[in-house]
């Protein structure tokens, strides 16, 4: 029964994982996507996107972290993956559910749920590449505009090799729009040999509690859930270990962990106003789960200035 932070770009970053994991119940991270195309990456590019890779690939409090790549050319996906693997990767794991527009016009992520051979080619190819200890696992949606292939998806992931398998269960048409479809992920389980992960629609406990339910998977991916509400696993682990149910953390708390982020940004920042928007871009999200988040983004969205952002922390957290 694991709770793995999922990748999203320009979100989950290195210090969103390290500040996430110290909060606690997160059993694996997965990076944010590699972008392959037709060379073999510099070292740099995995450590600017992994940097756990120099602390054997965890997190501060020792957190797995699995370097995810993306793309559609086996060879040279095989080639980075073993790159990957030589700098010390947890695992690596292929998007085949991303669905950004500009990614899928260039062949990458959920578009390749139209081409499930394709899907094997990538999987076969990167696990035929790297040491058999370093797992491969892949991440896909239902599919790309409806669901007639995502069965076959999933078995071409499953024959080219790959030791798990994670499941956002909507397709890419559908985004981020609710409902997700967590009746497909049993659908899934019951048709692959290998494990699958359960991901989408995971704000709550008891959402927590129903696609576990439903789905069958004993191993939950949660991505906006716990961006929105940092403490989320662990009191899903504390449910787990008591059978009781916590409250969520006070906002004063929470607050804590925002500005523990926002100091890491300013820190590794080159001028700019990167620490700041990082910050508005938390709270914002935050404001799903605390109302104080929204009375705190209208101090702080005009802000441009470190110092300035660190005034109105300095208020607040004189108050807690």
């Amino acid at each position: 029964m694991k709770i793995v932070l999922a990748p999203m770009e320009g979100l989950v970053d290195d210090v969103m994982r390290d500040v996430l994991t110290r909060v606690g119940g997160i059993d694996l991270c997965v990076t944010e996507f590699v972008r392959v195309t037709n060379s073999l990456l510099p070292v740099r590019t995995f450590e600017r996107l992994a940097p756990e890779l120099a602390h054997a690939s965890a997190t501060r409090c020792g957190v797995p972290v699995r370097v995810q790549l993306l793309g559609s050319e086996p060879g040279w996906l095989a080639e980075n993956a073993i790159r990957a693997a030589e700098l010390g990767a947890a695992g690596v794991d292929l998007n085949f559910g991303c669905p950004a527009p500009t990614v899928n016009r260039h062949r990458g992520g959920a578009v390749l749920l139209k081409e499930p051979e394709v899907l094997y080619s990538i999987v076969q190819a990167v696990r035929a590449a790297v040491p058999a200890n370093v797992p491969v696992t892949a991440k896909m949606r239902l599919g790309y505009e409806d669901t007639s292939l995502t069965l076959a998806c999933a078995d071409a992931i499953q024959r080219g090799g790959a030791q798990e398998l994670c499941v956002h269960a909507r397709t890419k048409v559908e985004g981020y729009r609710p409902p997700a479809h967590w009746e497909w992920l049993a659908r899934i389980r019951e048709a692959v040999a290998i494990p699958v992960v359960a991901n989408g629609e995971v704000w709550t406990l008891e959402d927590y509690q129903t696609i576990r339910s439903i789905s069958g998977c004993d191993t939950v991916m949660i991505g906006r859930g716990l961006v929105s509400c940092p403490d989320l696993g662990a009191r899903i682990r504390h449910w787990q270990q008591t059978g009781e149910a916590q409250q969520q953390a006070p906002w004063a708390v929470v607050l804590g962990w925002v500005h523990d982020l926002a100091q890491q940004c300013q820190l590794r920042a080159e001028g700019g106003n990167y620490a700041v928007s990082r910050t508005k871009q938390w709270v914002k999200m935050l404001q799903r789960s605390y109302g104080e988040a929204e009375s705190f983004f209208s101090e702080i969205k005009a802000l441009n200035d470190f110092s300035a952002l660190e005034d109105v922390f300095a208020a607040h957290l004189s108050r807690t």
